[in-house]
Order: C-alpha cells, then structure tokens, then sequence
C-alpha cells in the first residue's frame, strides 16, 4: 500500500468503525448500580447528598435543610488508552493485525467505569463520604445519634444496594464521552522517529459515592444470619426526624470468590435440608469480577 494522506484517512475511518461497533457491543455493569451524573465543570459538588427526600406535614413555614454542613466535591480526571501502528505493516498491507488492538481500546474505554466504581466500593471501608464518614461506618451521625451500614469482618466484601430510587449509592459523573482519536500527520516527530501512527481513546469522568444509606458493605462470612443483619440494618434506617427512610434491598454485589455462596445464599430455592429457603430472590445477584 502507498502510505499517503489519502490512505492514513481511509484507515482512520475503518478504525474509528470497528472501535464503534466494538464499543456499542460492550454492555458493562455500572448502568445498574450508578446514578449517571453529567459534568460540565473540572469538578461537581454534591453537598445536596445531606438532604435526603423526604415528605412532612406542612405546619408553620416550610424547614429548608443546610446544606453548608456538606461538602462532596468529584474531580473530573482524564483518561486514555493509546495503540501504535507501524508505518512498515501500512505499507505490506497488515493493518488487520491491529483488528484486535482496536477492539480492546474499545472494551477498555465502555468498561473503564467499572474498574474504577468497583474499586472504589472496595474502599469504601477506608474512603470517606458526604457526611466526611467512611461509606460504609459504624458511626454515621444521623439526627443526635448514629448509625451504621458495615458489618466488620476481614474476609471478602460483600454489599446489599438499594437501586430502586432515582438517587443511587454510587455515582459515575462524566465530563467527556469516549473519544476515538488518531495522530497519522507524515511530518509528525512520532513518524519521523518511530515511523508509528498512533490511535487512541480518550475521556474525562471519575467515580465517587452517593447516598450511604442505600448500601450496607460487609466483610463477614455470606451467610444466611449476616445476610438477615445486614437487611435488617438497612431496612431500619431513619432520617435525622426519625422517620422511617423505606429502604429495602434489592441487590447484592459481591466478587468472584462469593459466588458459590451468594448463589447458594439467594437462587437456590431449597435449603440443604430441604426446608424452603426464605431468602429466596430477596435481592438480584450481581457478581464484579472487578471485586477480584
């Protein structure tokens, strides 16, 4: 092939297509445990995470919430993903070889949010929230007492979200979509010394928590007493009124070395000693690899 403007274009293009199609093919996991929140900013604030909804009777003048007590701040951070494509494979017509690599930066780029909220959640024993108490505390300050969503242990983690409100234990806030992007100038420094085109992805975003009190984490044993506790816990969450939050669980997230027993714990209708199993599909499973 004659490597020239018209052909480096025309490669772009087929790349950019395979990375599309690639890309729309990836279905990752956080669309189902994240509240999705645009950017339009370095950072967002959500000190509005301390005013959790709530109806009351109207007496007197309306009660508005102070927020100032709050600060949450998410930093946008930028991220990429860059192949290099060899101007001698250009020339002997190889550029299927590069297929695959295209491909990857595609999967990488729609997953990227996965391996950064999972991880995060990791450290949610360790990583402070809104109310400047780790996520997943024993002592988050509510009305003139505390509560807790964690409980202890050392083991693998497990966690029991609520998902069912518009507002999610987890957010994903994104500033710049996934971009395809291509530095294929002859004249440029990476040709003249390398002679390699480089094609990449690139975005900006970052992950933080939202609402503690939709999650419990815990590091016990996945077993059907620690289940039960941890439903319980969440299940009796109280505004600073004291007014029941309605909190109920509707997943479990867990890694891979849980799956044995969450499947045991939540799809087995039958106990082992044949009993019905009252836990039943209390929740949906979602099993992260990235919890590994």
């Amino acid at each position: 092939m004659i490597v020239n403007q018209a052909a480096l274009a025309g490669i772009y293009r087929s790349f950019k297509t395979i990375f599309n199609q690639a890309f729309d093919e990836v279905s990752p996991i956080w669309p189902q445990v994240a509240m999705r929140v645009p950017s339009t900013a370095r950072s967002n604030d959500y000190k509005w995470l301390g005013s959790f909804p709530a109806m009351r009777e109207w007496v007197g003048d309306r009660v508005i919430k102070d927020l100032a007590a709050h600060g949450y701040e998410i930093v946008n951070k930028s991220f990429e993903a860059t192949v290099a494509v060899n101007r001698d494979d250009i020339e002997d017509d190889q550029i299927g070889l590069y297929t695959p690599m295209v491909q990857g930066l595609a999967q990488s780029a729609k997953q990227h949010p996965d391996v950064l909220l999972f991880s995060l959640l990791k450290q949610g024993f360790s990583t402070t929230c809104y109310d400047g108490q780790y996520f997943f505390d024993t002592d988050h300050p509510v009305g003139g007492s505390t509560v807790s969503n964690s409980g202890g242990g050392t083991g693998a983690p497990w966690f029991l979200l609520d998902l069912s409100r518009p507002i999610r234990p987890l957010i994903v806030q994104i500033r710049k979509e996934p971009e395809f992007v291509a530095v294929i100038d002859p004249n440029s420094d990476n040709v003249f010394k390398r002679k390699d085109y480089y094609y990449g992805v690139d975005d900006r975003k970052n992950v933080g928590f939202g609402l503690w009190q939709l999650a419990y984490g815990s590091k016990q044993d996945l077993t059907a007493a620690n289940y039960d506790a941890a439903r319980a816990a969440m299940m009796s969450f109280k505004n600073d009124e004291g007014q029941p939050l309605g909190i109920k669980p509707t997943h479990l997230v867990y890694g891979p070395s849980l799956d044995g027993a969450a499947r045991k714990l939540i799809a087995a209708d039958r106990l082992d000693n044949g009993a019905t199993n009252p836990w039943y599909n209390t929740v949906e499973l979602i099993p992260a690899p990235w919890l590994a």
